[in-house]
């Protein structure tokens, strides 16, 4: 791919801005549905500020330990939260249960500590033979396609309890139309934020239709909810995990210890193959193999104590984002100077009261136009892997037909709180099947 600004570049400064607003909105939505989820399942009260500055945080860290070398933001996890939500309810109290996030968060990180020491001692060569293109290729578009459910959901979903379908669906498609025309026909800085225009030619269509609504009396018109404007302070400093819980760490028993162990050690496996998949997609794109430069041990590191870090501010547990990384393939701006500004916009908006009622204001039918686009590339890319694979070998054949179909399936399996999520199933099966297949290779030598 053509890159417009390559990882080291540096843009003019008001287009860092602009860059780094689109990319919080691009991570925005999935970021603070993870504290709501655990909110709503358990009764906590964990601010989405306090996660959006957790993010913010774990992908300065991130940034770190890559030496800016990387282009993707972290955000909330959502294979932790049903980890999250095992600390929560198997907590003698809600504080121990605070305190449970982050020991949970500490036990996670440094299954990916351990991780990266292996692979400083044994090398990254391993990753390529266990996970070759037809394996990595299929397993990245499972990520888009899994997805691509929430974005059909999100686009004819009204943010109000009387909103019409419809209408939500035209602010959804016109955020969708506007982000593809500016994409591909603009000339100049449109083509570099086209998720920024197309949110807010949504958000003023559902504005627009929010004022008719209100002077005609017809509610069916109103998608748009503007409540979170009502009780937002201009500054206000979010209750972070660390202060919810900082009475709580007296009560930990040795029992609720091994009970988070069993929650968060074995989704932190399962997430170290979607950090895999991650990086070997955003390798194509960026034309840099990120497992050898700046490594993956780095990228390992850079993810385990940015998941702890995040943790310790909001309760969640950071992971790559394939958002992230559709943005940067449809800008086609790689700048880690981007992110670095993003990761510093999610730390500052956190603070910023109006700030945090905008993103939460943004109608979910608007963020779905925009999710169309991205969960849509990131499938693409992936399949875009399989171009050099040859598919009239029935051994390829059969492997990415077994991974595009669990994750198509949105194939998942629990076994007690520990769940394997549709990616993580589609990569393990793959990798079965190859493994068994490669028998008939060797045979053939």
């Amino acid at each position: 791919m053509d890159l417009i600004y390559n990882i080291k570049d540096r843009p003019k400064f008001l287009q860092v801005v602009l860059f780094a607003i689109q990319q919080l909105l691009a991570i925005m939505a999935a970021t603070i549905a993870v504290p709501n989820a655990v909110n709503a399942a358990t009764g906590a009260e964990l601010p989405p500020a306090a996660a959006l500055l957790g993010a913010g945080v774990g992908t300065i860290v991130y940034l770190l330990f890559t030496k800016s070398s990387s282009p993707v933001f972290l955000g909330s996890s959502f294979a932790f939260i049903p980890s999250m939500i095992s600390a929560i309810a198997g907590a003698a109290s809600m504080t121990v249960g605070y305190v449970g996030l982050i020991i949970g968060a500490a036990m996670a990180g440094l299954v990916y500590v351990i991780i990266a020491i292996v692979v400083k001692f044994c090398g990254v060569k391993w990753v390529g033979k266990l996970m070759p293109p037809v394996i990595i290729g299929p397993t990245v578009a499972t990520i888009g396609l899994s997805l691509a459910g929430s974005a059909v959901s999100s686009l004819t979903s009204s943010g109000t309890e009387n909103g019409s379908v419809y209408v939500s669906l035209i602010c959804g498609l016109v955020t969708l139309a506007v982000t593809m025309l500016c994409s591909t026909y603009s000339k100049k800085i449109g083509r570099l934020i086209p998720f920024i225009i197309g949110i807010l030619a949504g958000y003023a269509l559902a504005t627009i239709f929010y004022f008719i609504g209100t002077a005609t009396g017809n509610t069916s018109l109103i998608v748009i909810d503007y409540s979170a404007f009502e009780a937002c302070k201009v500054f206000e400093l979010p209750n972070f995990t660390f202060m919810l819980g900082k009475d709580g760490f007296s009560q930990i028993s040795g029992s609720y210890l091994i009970a988070l162990f069993a929650a968060y050690v074995p989704v932190a496996f399962v997430v170290f193959a979607e950090h895999l998949a991650d990086h070997k997609n955003l390798s194509t794109i960026v034309d840099v193999d990120l497992l050898e430069k700046p490594g993956l041990c780095r990228t390992l590191l850079g993810d385990g104590i940015g998941s702890i870090v995040g943790a310790f501010f909001g309760g969640c547990p950071n992971t790559t984002y394939g958002e992230s990384i559709a943005c940067v393939a449809i800008t086609r701006n790689a700048s880690t100077v981007s992110i670095w500004a993003a990761a510093a916009a999610c730390i500052i908006f956190s603070f910023i009261g109006p700030l945090v009622a905008f993103l939460e204001t943004i109608p979910a039918c608007v963020m779905g136009g925009v999710c169309f686009a991205l969960y849509g590339f990131i499938s693409v890319s992936g399949l875009k892997m399989l171009q050099k694979v040859d598919l009239n070998e029935n051994r390829n054949l059969f492997v990415a037909s077994i991974i595009l179909v669990a994750g198509v399936g949105n194939m998942s399996i629990s076994f007690g709180q520990v769940e394997i999520r549709t990616t993580a199933c589609a990569l393990i099966l793959g990798i079965l099947a190859n493994v068994m297949l490669s028998r008939k290779e060797k045979r053939d030598k």
